[in-house]
């Protein structure tokens, strides 16, 4: 799974990177090396433009950048809760799923991060008895930004008033895939990396939703080192938490 990335990007930065038409977000988030479930992330996207069009001339979908809550809420939910248990989604199931398959058919996002987290049980006990489990961040072995598969959905807040600006909530999930042989041993699982040349056929909405697009990225481009255990705690936050772990030492 992906519980935990760092995303330390500027807006200016991934609207460049991406190719971004439209910013927007309200203000530039803080760099964040310890992102976790319910925070807000950026999130690149493609959306009809907010002009009419004539219908013999429409214009095609504008790529944005967006903020949105990591933790997807169907739009048919009662409870925006069930957010906190939509953060991944399997690229195995995701076209089968209620919670998601309506999302993956034209809500797809891509959602940049530096890197992710994941932590491997040791052979060390703590005090009752259960394994000690060492944080890894794994990263692009060339600095780059890691593209990650994501969907997102748009809740409409019945408890708001039609004129209120904040009765829809934009939420998204990470798309997870089976980890590759190097990174297997660390964890079972990693997130769905989409490689440049197919960012548009992810992102297009008028691209249907079906298994071809779900085309784990190319092996090798990745590397995973130790790092402080610091950043087990949520509340943790800065650049020493992908330090690799001899470098704070």
């Amino acid at each position: 799974m992906c519980g935990r990335y760092a995303s330390s990007r500027s807006p200016d930065d991934l609207i460049e990177e991406f190719e971004v038409v439209e910013d927007r977000t309200a203000g530039p988030l803080a760099p964040d090396y310890n992102v976790a479930p319910t925070k807000e992330v950026y999130a690149v996207v493609e959306r009809p433009p907010s002009r009419t069009s004539p219908p013999d001339r429409p214009e095609p979908p504008q790529r944005q950048l967006r903020v949105l809550t990591w933790g997807l809420v169907p739009s048919w939910a009662k409870d925006p809760s069930i957010g906190n248990r939509m953060i991944n989604a399997r690229m195995e199931t995701v076209a089968e799923k209620p919670a998601f398959r309506k999302a993956f058919a034209s809500r797809r996002a891509l959602l940049p991060a530096d890197g992710y987290f994941e932590w491997y049980p040791t052979s060390q006990t703590n005090a009752r008895g259960k394994p000690v489990k060492q944080p890894f961040f794994i990263r692009p072995r060339d600095g780059g930004i890691l593209a990650m598969a994501g969907l997102y959905e748009i809740w409409r807040d019945p408890s708001r008033d039609e004129d209120d600006p904040d009765r829809f909530r934009w939420t998204c999930t990470v798309l997870t895939t089976q980890a590759e042989d190097s990174l297997g041993h660390i964890h079972d699982r990693m997130p769905l990396t989409v490689e440049r040349e197919r960012w548009h056929e992810w992102l297009d909405p008028t691209t249907a939703g079906d298994t071809s697009l779900l085309v784990p990225a190319a092996p090798g481009r990745l590397e995973a080192y130790a790092v402080p255990t610091l950043v087990s705690n949520v509340r943790n936050n800065g650049p020493e938490l992908v330090q690799p772990l001899e470098a704070t030492s």
